[in-house]
């Protein structure tokens, strides 16, 4: 009974192990590993909590609580240990809009709807659906993530000037917080090779930290950008009229939050499962991301979903289990109730130098010679997909990644359709086609363009013992090459169809009989005029 109980807090707090394996063995060294990674996370995500905060138009404790719930839920049931969530800004910027034209009350529905469209998702283990996102949609991802990233970090190096707005740093100010995120970063890439103790980002944030206060050194830190203080998140619904109107007015924003939430979430949990071994696991995050909305918004956050930056920081810094996410979302809440005069004093210059050693990491720095070596094709999908990332967000990226490369793939495989002709064995004077190729939609054109109908004998055998009838349009098109035959007055047979094929035939409208010597397939008819022979031995 001991080992049984061992074994549920085993698979609940450090989850699987890769590849189906026994899970994790209760080790007091990766717990402590675990804890210190998620102190390290937890600071990463205070600025950034409160920055997309300001995105979307809410008070900072708004951004601050949804990265508290959210990678709090997704640490404890979420589909890969390891994985952060939190508030994000591919998130804040579609909730702006939001805020802006109806409210705070309007967002905090909206997000409880998000969540309930993820939990369906989830259900229906619609996740599976990401393992159609080819590689090069991920490079670009990835690549554009990083970017946005970097990008993101420039906002700490301006001020609030006297008329409030914002100017950028110059002189000395400039120069003593450049030294100080390059020391950071420095201290980064140093520590590892001194200690392992430590996570190097929480120890390079301790020591910058110690400097500044230290030398009492005059730059922006993390009060400046708001008070962190604030109480327990308390349950409230939404005051918003519950009619048609109202869910006419949210559902949209709703549907696109989802929908870029869960394809994030997605992305990274490929990408810390490829870092730490682990496969599967993405239906359950559905259901995590999705529980998590609901909460958040029933407690007054502004939703999230999984951040690859935090990940990045929390796997790079040890983070294996389940107890690292969760040791971030309490220590984060800590942050909030106790130690929020502390935290205030923490240099922004030194979460700035994580988040862009962060940035160094999460880039696939390889992927620029391979635009070299790959397909021209391919590359220019992790071209634009960067791009993309970039200007517009991650999941309209990914979609026009993926359509990109279904669109080559449709184009590449409409070419593989030949044909080769031969005389028959077994019916006299017949002429055989060998066709090759998949046949569909996009080869149909070369499909027909193969078949000499007017200089072609009485009896042509078409055998696709090489090829695949793949949708409608193959159909149509074998229909309209057998036609042409007819009028010519010639005969035509169909050989060698897998089952798959004959489905297909099948479901097409023609009237099917069976065919005594032929078990395994049956004879098509389509008005009256004989199509073919199907042989039982592909």
């Amino acid at each position: 009974m001991t080992s049984f109980i061992s074994g549920r807090i085993s698979n609940l707090l450090f989850g699987s192990s890769h590849r189906g394996d026994e899970p994790h063995s209760l080790s007091w060294r990766q717990t402590i590993t675990d804890i210190l990674a998620g102190l390290t996370v937890s600071l990463a995500l205070v600025p950034e909590a409160v920055a997309f905060a300001f995105v979307a138009g809410v008070a900072p404790l708004v951004g601050l609580y949804a990265a508290f719930i959210v990678g709090l839920i997704t640490a404890l049931i979420g589909g890969r240990p390891g994985m952060i969530s939190g508030a994000t800004g591919a998130l804040a910027v579609v909730m702006v809009s939001l805020v802006t034209q109806h409210g705070v009350e309007y967002l905090f529905a909206t997000v409880v709807l998000m969540g309930l469209l993820q939990l369906i998702a989830g259900a229906l283990r619609w996740g599976k659906f990401i393992r159609m996102v080819p590689y090069p949609v991920m490079l670009g991802f990835v690549n554009g993530l990083a970017i946005v990233i970097g990008l993101a970090q420039l906002e700490q190096f301006k001020l609030t000037s006297q008329g409030g707005g914002s100017v950028w740093m110059s002189g000395m100010a400039l120069y003593i917080t450049l030294g100080l995120v390059f020391a950071t970063m420095a201290l980064i890439w140093l520590a590892p090779r001194m200690t392992r103790i430590v996570p190097a980002p929480l120890l390079a944030i301790g020591v910058v930290t110690a400097v500044v206060l230290g030398f009492d050194i005059d730059v922006p830190r993390v009060g400046d950008l708001a008070s962190l203080a604030g109480g327990l998140p308390t349950f409230s619904l939404p005051t918003v009229p519950v009619t048609l109107e109202t869910l006419t007015i949210i559902f949209p924003y709703a549907f696109i939050l989802a929908a870029i939430g869960l394809i994030e979430s997605l992305l990274t949990l490929n990408l810390v499962g490829d870092l730490t071994d682990q496969r599967g696991g993405a239906s359950q995050e559905c259901l995590a991301q999705g529980v998590a909305n609901v909460a958040t918004g029933f407690f007054g956050g502004m939703g999230g979903c999984a951040m690859i930056g935090q990940s990045m920081i929390n796997v790079k810094s040890g983070g294996r289990t389940r107890i690292s996410g969760i040791a971030a979302a309490l220590f984060l809440l800590s942050f909030i109730l106790f130690a929020a005069d502390l935290i205030e004093l923490i240099p922004i210059a030194a979460l700035v130098g994580v988040m862009f050693m962060v940035v160094v990491g999460t880039f696939a720095w390889n992927s620029i010679r391979t635009l070299f070596k790959v397909p021209r094709a391919d590359a220019l999908v992790i071209v634009v997909v960067t791009g993309v990332t970039v200007i517009e967000d991650l999941a309209v990226a990914v979609i026009v990644g993926v359509i990109m490369s279904a669109l080559v793939y449709a184009w590449n495989a409409a070419k593989r359709i030949r044909a080769t002709t031969r005389q028959s064995a077994t019916e006299k004077g017949a002429l055989v086609y060998d066709i090759s190729g998949p046949l569909f939609f996009g080869s149909i054109s070369g499909f027909r363009e193969l078949f000499d109908v007017a200089n072609d004998p009485e009896t042509v055998i078409i055998d696709f013992a090489g090829s695949r009838i793949v949708d409608q349009s193959a159909l149509q098109a074998i229909e309209d090459v057998a036609a042409k035959y007819h009028e010519a007055g010639k005969r035509v047979m169909l050989r060698r169809l897998s089952p798959d094929c004959h489905r297909l035939l099948s479901r097409s409208g023609q009237l099917i009989v069976d065919s005594d010597d032929d078990p395994d397939y049956q004879l098509a008819v389509d008005y009256g005029v004989r199509l073919g022979v199907f042989d039982g031995k592909h």
